[in-house]
């Protein structure tokens, strides 16, 4: 657990990449080529009853955060803020900005958001105040005996198919998603990560979106 005095110096990153992230989904869920295999899940999740997809999103991860706490896994301000931050914020976006008419619009909005979600994973990652509760949970399940890209994969094929069954859209938006992310957040880390402390426990920062 880092100072209270070095959390609340690197909370406005934090928060920053949390806001930033949630706009990014947003994108990809205006320019409506193609999510990303949890947010299909959550647009899925919205189809089929009255809550929105940032309101899903919130949901799950209040759920996935629970799972954490009686697995006992390390959670911190940053596991908690994302389940309340991202959600929210897309439901703003996607209330103030109307879906592009014109297809160039929209492919825009489809290539801009993995890159709008890479700087965001590394203001909010770079920080290291809490995991995603989404990859906190592949982390638990490789504490339990499954490599961690087993555990990614897994998850990440049942809420893909889960959430293309429920009415997600599914597209080349969710191939270039995938295909971007990693070396963009990678690169993204590298630049906007902070500077260890000294007496900050080195701990290992999943190179993917940690929802």
């Amino acid at each position: 657990m880092l100072p209270l005095r070095t959390q609340v110096r690197r909370l406005p990153r934090l928060l920053a990449g949390l806001i930033l992230f949630g706009i990014g989904i947003a994108m990809n869920v205006l320019g409506d080529f193609g999510l990303p295999s949890w947010d299909v899940f959550h647009q899925g999740l919205s189809e089929r009853t009255p809550i929105s997809i940032g309101m899903a999103v919130i949901l799950i991860g209040a759920v996935v955060l629970i799972a954490l706490l009686i697995l006992r896994e390390p959670i911190g301000i940053g596991t908690i803020l994302n389940v309340l931050v991202i959600g929210a914020v897309m439901d703003l976006v996607l209330a103030v900005i109307d879906p592009p008419a014109h297809t160039a619009a929209r492919v825009a909005y489809t290539m801009g958001g993995p890159l709008v979600v890479a700087v965001a994973s590394g203001l909010y990652l770079g920080v290291r105040l809490g995991p995603g509760p989404r990859d906190g949970l592949m982390t638990a399940m490789a504490r339990r005996g499954i490599t961690v890209w087993k555990a990614r994969f897994a998850v990440e094929v049942v809420v893909l198919v889960a959430g293309f069954l429920m009415g997600g859209t599914i597209g080349w938006g969710t191939i270039w998603f995938l295909v971007i992310i990693g070396p963009a957040v990678q690169i993204s880390l590298r630049w906007l990560s902070v500077p260890w402390d000294p007496d900050e426990p080195r701990v290992q920062v999943l190179k993917g979106v940690d929802r």
